[in-house]
């Protein structure tokens, strides 16, 4: 005999990793529960553990997601041939740092590095998922050097440098420390590009 129980379709994949960013952002990761993004998705916890295997795993999987989302903004930005290296470099700024205290992209960040030390599996994903941020910015000074934009230089290195200046202003404006802002930042991060890269 049927069961007569009609099923609930599967959720998309996309509408799963948005659920949980905006859950992760808003308590975290050791207060989301499987069972309580289940409930929000009408989907059993169980049915999410076949599909992601652990809270880790969702956590970097929906870290990827949203990192593909901006991904191809950040891409369209840079191919823009009708700007300068420094305007496509102050795009690229502009979309690394938070929109904003509690940014849900960067909070997934802070709670990926808070993982990593103790899960090789997270350390590889978020190698993997800050590659192309690193990549981009490197085709990006070589360009830029090689049209005399910038100065020359081991444009590796600088990429590194400036991305790390970027973490560290973007982590005290995503938990909402006092006294930052974007706007501060940003600037902040002009003139270091600035010293790095005038030609």
């Amino acid at each position: 005999m049927a069961d007569p129980r009609p099923r609930r379709p599967a959720r998309p994949r996309e509408e799963v990793y948005a659920t949980a960013r905006a859950a992760i952002a808003e308590h975290g990761l050791a207060k989301l529960t499987m069972a309580g993004l289940g409930q929000q998705l009408q989907m059993s916890a169980g049915h999410l553990l076949y599909y992601f295997g652990s809270k880790d795993q969702l956590l970097l999987e929906t870290l990827r997601w949203s990192e593909d989302q901006l991904g191809a903004r950040r891409h369209e930005a840079l191919a823009d041939r009708s700007l300068d290296p420094w305007q496509r470099l102050d795009a690229y700024l502009r979309l690394y740092l938070p929109e904003g205290p509690g940014d849900p992209r960067w909070i997934l960040w802070v709670e990926v590095w808070g993982r990593s030390p103790a899960s090789a599996e997270i350390r590889r994903g978020q190698q993997e998922i800050e590659a192309p941020w690193q990549a981009d910015l490197v085709a990006l000074i070589e360009e830029g050097a090689a049209t005399g934009h910038f100065t020359p230089g081991p444009a590796a290195d600088r990429a590194l440098q400036l991305r790390a200046l970027l973490d560290g202003l973007a982590v005290p404006i995503a938990i909402a420390l006092d006294g930052t802002h974007r706007d501060a930042a940003l600037g902040q991060a002009t003139a270091v590009a600035g010293i790095l890269l005038r030609a």
